[in-house]
């Protein structure tokens, strides 16, 4: 049985069909059906049990992309959701991952590259491409009076190491690469990473990395 049951959600058949065949090629992703809106995607959640990825497009009609992962993730928290678009949205990409969705994709990015994101996401790590970030840090740029990031996560209480994982997070790295890169074991990194969403009072590793890129 593979590890990753996905479900994926696009208005668009040819695009829902096409993803299907292409994921369906490999052994650790398993595509546990099709929906054309989010409102679908959470009744198909409620009724299939064991999905854990949701391939989720932006915009749809009846229910979009945004408000389908705040449903899916209010339902159940520990389903990875990974936005899928063509549209280069700034607005939505900040909104989708505020409700919690674990990354964003362009549509025409190589089969591989959608792939390889579902992994990361299954994995329970943040997909934000470099580009990406750069735009989300513009978007949530801090006016000149705000205090530097540094500062402000030492005023939430932040020891110096995890300040460093939190901009290890933002950055996109796995505990594994975090563990590595700091000389520390996974397990260490997961302690405090633990810490780290008590102090800041936030859910989980997506919202660690859109809370720096604010500050």
């Amino acid at each position: 049985m593979s590890d990753i049951r996905l479900l994926i959600v696009d208005d668009d058949p040819f695009i829902r069909e096409s993803l299907k065949m292409i994921l369906e090629l490999d052994p650790e992703i398993t595509v546990e059906g099709v929906c054309t809106n989010g409102e679908e995607a959470l009744q198909f959640v409620q009724k299939h049990g064991g999905i854990n990825v949701v391939l989720m497009d932006i915009r749809m009609p009846v229910c979009d992309g945004v408000e389908g992962t705040r449903r899916i993730k209010a339902y159940n928290p520990g389903i990875a959701v990974i936005i899928l678009t063509t549209f280069d949205d700034d607005e939505y990409i900040i909104e989708a991952l505020r409700n919690g969705a674990g990354g964003y994709l362009l549509k025409n990015v190589a089969p591989d590259r959608i792939i390889d994101g579902i992994k990361t996401v299954a994995r329970g790590n943040v997909l934000i491409h470099p580009d990406i970030a750069k735009k989300l840090t513009v978007f949530l740029k801090p006016s000149d009076k705000t205090p530097n990031a540094k500062k402000s996560l030492a005023e939430y209480g932040l020891t110096v190491s995890e300040q460093q994982i939190v901009e290890k997070i933002a950055d996109g790295l796995s505990n594994k690469e975090i563990a590595r890169q700091l000389h520390l074991s996974e397990g260490t990194v997961k302690n405090y990473i633990t810490d780290i969403l008590s102090k800041l009072v936030l859910r989980d590793r997506t919202q660690i990395a859109i809370f720096y890129l604010k500050l």
